[in-house]
């Protein structure tokens, strides 16, 4: 059993005066030693954040919520809000340098490096804005096992875990020579260097499928009224306007007019459905259960985990190589190929497991299309209407795929792949960054510095 013994003293001097256990566990005490509490992120910070509550803007923007954040990249996606739409909870007009920390579970440690003048963050991000103090570094710091489990410490939630800004801002800060913040800097550069081009490869090959069929320049829009014969609904056994809107049809005739043909997914793939553990199987630690939040089509996250006795029970549902993970359920139509041989991991009821049956397709080829355009306004039409969207296996099943010549698949394959291997570098570079940080903080500047250049190269 663990324990720890401390003075009265120490306990009156804690912030808040903490006498539970947990915050005196001997993981975090030993983590307080390794920074002096001299100098804390609120002595760098600008604690003046405007926001759009008390400083209005009259005009549409870009919105950043917690979930968009990436927890293993130097990235973010936001979403366009319209002026009127204010989301409640849309608050923090932010700059670009500023880091956007969640205060929200903590120990998942979305943290985002902003790039952009007039982004507007949700309330649930504390904002840091700091003089003389590298942004990059920054980030690569809030990045730290030591600031994560700073953050994990000052939660004093019983139910769901949560930080205010005030803790954020009230975490020691390991200032760095300039010497060494400029390592980090140059390092983080990079690490975005290798995401922006991989972005750039992806979108060039999205760009080559659009070409291909003869949509270079469609884009998709909603007709408030068309005409459709009783027969079609009968055929489609649906009566909703939005099932029937022309813009379906315009994918539908590219793709069945595709000169080197088009076939139904269940005819490429077989089709497995994951298994549901049930929230009270979810432990601290052990075999990943991926959800459908854990997806993406370029990285699966870890949040939720069973017992090795749970897994030994389900190991028919692990993934193999070779296989596509498709969400069906909640966000459905993301889809994720799992290039290497996956760790142990089981996946949720939401996702499917496809495994190839038909030569006909190359699956890097096959998890492009799905994710594209051409996939996702399939998806879009068979759940329209849903207030919980569910993507029907019969449905999934009946997702036309275009069959482009082999040679062409080739080059799209090589060319996903390629923008696959800079994310991997990207993420390599950006633990790198953070690593390096941990190490200055554990030991020294020049240790760090060492290790991050002989790893940085790799």
């Amino acid at each position: 059993m663990q324990h720890s013994i401390v003075n009265f003293s120490e306990v009156s001097a804690s912030a808040g005066l903490r006498m539970d256990a947990e915050y005196w566990h001997p993981v975090f005490i030993e983590n307080s030693k390794l920074v002096s509490p001299e100098q804390r992120l609120k002595d760098f910070a600008d604690q003046h954040i405007a926001n759009i509550k008390t400083a209005p803007i009259h005009r549409d923007f870009e919105y950043l919520e917690i979930a968009n954040i990436s927890l293993n990249l130097c990235e973010y996606e936001t979403t366009n809000v319209q002026f009127g739409d204010e989301p409640d909870r849309a608050h923090h007009i932010l700059q670009k340098g500023d880091i956007a920390v969640s205060t929200a579970r903590p120990n998942r440690n979305a943290v985002a490096l902003v790039e952009k003048d007039g982004i507007v963050s949700t309330s649930g991000l504390a904002v840091l804005r700091v003089d003389n103090i590298e942004p990059e570094y920054l980030f690569a710091f809030c990045k730290t096992d030591y600031f994560i489990k700073c953050l994990m410490r000052a939660d004093k939630s019983s139910m769901y875990p949560a930080v205010s800004t005030s803790d954020v801002l009230d975490t020691p800060l390991f200032v760095a020579t300039e010497l060494f913040q400029a390592a980090i800097v140059d390092t983080v550069h990079n690490s975005m260097l290798c995401r922006d081009e991989s972005k750039r490869i992806y979108a060039e090959v999205q760009t080559f499928l659009r070409s291909e069929l003869n949509l270079a320049e469609w884009q998709p829009k909603n007709q408030l009224t068309f005409v459709k014969n009783f027969s079609d609904t009968e055929r489609a056994n649906r009566f909703d306007a939005d099932y029937f809107q022309p813009r379906y049809d315009d994918i539908v005739n590219a793709i069945k007019n595709y000169p080197g043909g088009w076939e139904t997914l269940g005819n490429l793939v077989t089709l497995e459905k994951g298994i549901e553990a049930g929230s009270r199987k979810y432990r601290e630690t052990g075999t990943p259960f991926v959800r459908v939040s854990n997806l993406s089509p370029f990285e699966i996250t870890q949040e939720k985990y069973i017992s090795e006795e749970l897994y030994a029970e389900l190991e028919k549902h692990q993934p193999k190589q070779g296989e596509i993970l498709l969400s069906k359920d909640a966000t459905p139509g993301i889809a994720h190929h799992l290039r290497e041989q996956p760790p142990e991991m089981i996946p949720a009821g939401g996702i499917l497991r496809l495994k190839r049956k038909s030569e006909r397709v190359r699956t890097a080829y096959l998890t492009l299309v799905l994710n594209s355009f051409l996939g996702q306004e399939q998806v879009s039409r068979d759940v329209g209407g849903s207030v919980i969207p569910h993507w029907r296996p019969d449905q999934v099943a009946e997702t036309l795929i275009p069959i482009l010549p082999d040679e062409k698949q080739a080059e799209v394959e090589r060319k996903v792949t390629e923008s696959f291997d800079l994310r991997l570098q990207s993420k390599h570079l950006l633990e790198c960054a953070k690593r390096a940080v941990e190490i200055a903080i554990e030991e020294d500047e020049d240790t760090a510095l060492n290790w991050l250049k002989s790893s940085g190269e790799h």
